[in-house]
């Protein structure tokens, strides 16, 4: 994979890809800027070798058309704050020519939410590809340093790259380096815990990492169908049955090769879905009929802390409950707190997890690595090929 050593950078204009899709409220006030944090290090990069850089990036899921609420100038804006120089916004692509060819060596431009456009995912790649030719008609290069977005085919992910001489940012750089430690062989105990409210969503790590792992913790939704494949109750749980057999077979296939899976052994239940449910801490073989699980219990967390604070590398994936809500954020804290103070190489895996450790005040600089993509970082525990990444390979 080519990396910003391979490019002629200065007096360059370069289309950067970054990952910028950034929660905002109702205000249109951005509530976490930890995406665009993680850019400066390649714009600041840039910048400073003499590049000209335009920034493509999207927010939401705008659907192909202009979601005026989904606009990327609060982002601008705060670009301009963290980079301390101003950063340029063309809203409009049809005026994107005239903003680019006006810039000098060292400025910053970001254009208008690339999902904006239909062509930006759709399935049809001559559609994608006649988006991605209006960008490398200004382009002399690419430069991908969005993660979060690589395991998608996209234009601005997959097709412009190959359309320019591209590379890879110093973020996907440093993604790749660490998902690659980790899939390669990390340092022992080495432990993966995985939350999250869907099994199915974490059946290709399991079954990719298993047999690398020395602890698997789990918890979340995921957990109520490893109850199942034991053959507990699990009340009105969060639950995917179809998956009873396969979970069965990694328990399975844990046993015969030594892999220590722990579950949760007590449970925070409620009566409903709400933040001022009643709530009870339950054993994992009590849970009650018209009860429902929302997070791991004091028991779990103890259980599960302490066997953090003895590995050597820890990955986490999924939060442990619903830590949107105070009643059942105590699992996901526990766990967070727990990596925060272990004295073993700590991974976060973005998506909720990360969010967790910003919306829970847990100091996010106690983490060797916070990865800023979710999904991707999954795909790449998986062993997938991520075509983001593998069109950085090719022969441009």
């Amino acid at each position: 994979m080519r990396t910003l050593r391979d490019l002629v950078l200065p007096g360059s204009t370069i289309a950067l890809r970054c990952d910028l899709n950034v929660p905002l409220n109702a205000e249109g006030h951005i509530t976490d800027d930890l995406r665009i944090v993680a850019a400066l290090s390649t714009i600041n990069a840039l910048r400073e070798a003499g590049s000209r850089i335009v920034i493509l990036a999207h927010l939401g899921r705008p659907k192909g058309v202009i979601v005026p609420e989904l606009s990327l100038a609060p982002v601008a804006e705060r670009l301009s704050q963290l980079l301390k120089t101003p950063v340029g916004f063309s809203s409009d692509p049809a005026n994107d020519h005239a903003v680019i060819v006006g810039l000098k060596d060292g400025d910053v431009v970001l254009l208008e939410n690339t999902r904006f456009d239909p062509r930006e995912t759709s399935k049809d790649p001559q559609q994608r590809l006649e988006l991605a030719r209006t960008w490398a008609a200004w382009a002399d290069a690419y430069v991908s340093d969005g993660f979060g977005v690589v395991h998608r085919e996209q234009a601005s992910v997959t097709d412009l790259p190959t359309l320019v001489p591209n590379a890879a940012g110093l973020l996907v750089e440093r993604e790749c380096d660490v998902f690659s430690a980790l899939l390669e062989g990390a340092d022992r105990p080495y432990t993966v815990i995985l939350g999250g409210s869907k099994v199915g969503d974490k059946l290709g790590v399991i079954e990719s990492l298993l047999p690398k792992v020395d602890n698997l913790l789990i918890g979340g939704g995921m957990s109520y169908t490893f109850l199942l494949a034991m053959g507990l109750e699990i009340g009105d749980s969060i639950s995917q049955p179809d998956l009873v057999k396969s979970v069965q077979g990694f328990l399975t296939q844990a046993g015969e090769t030594g892999v220590n899976v722990m579950l949760p052994v007590d449970f925070v239940v409620a009566d409903r879905f709400a933040p001022d449910a009643h709530t009870q801490i339950v054993d994992r073989d009590g849970i009650p009929a018209d009860q429902m699980g929302l997070d791991i219990g004091p028991k779990t967390r103890e259980r599960y802390s302490a066997v953090i604070a003895q590995s050597a590398t820890i990955v986490w994936n999924g939060p442990m409950g619903v830590f949107e809500m105070e009643a059942f954020s105590g699992g996901t804290l526990a766990v967070a707190q727990a990596m925060a103070a272990a004295p073993g190489y700590t991974v976060i895996g973005g998506g909720d997890s990360a969010a967790a450790v910003r919306i829970l005040d847990v100091d996010h600089l106690k983490f060797d690595h916070i990865s800023t993509g979710g999904g991707a970082s999954l795909e790449f525990l998986e062993g997938k090929k991520l075509p983001g990444l593998t069109v950085l390979e090719g022969s441009k």
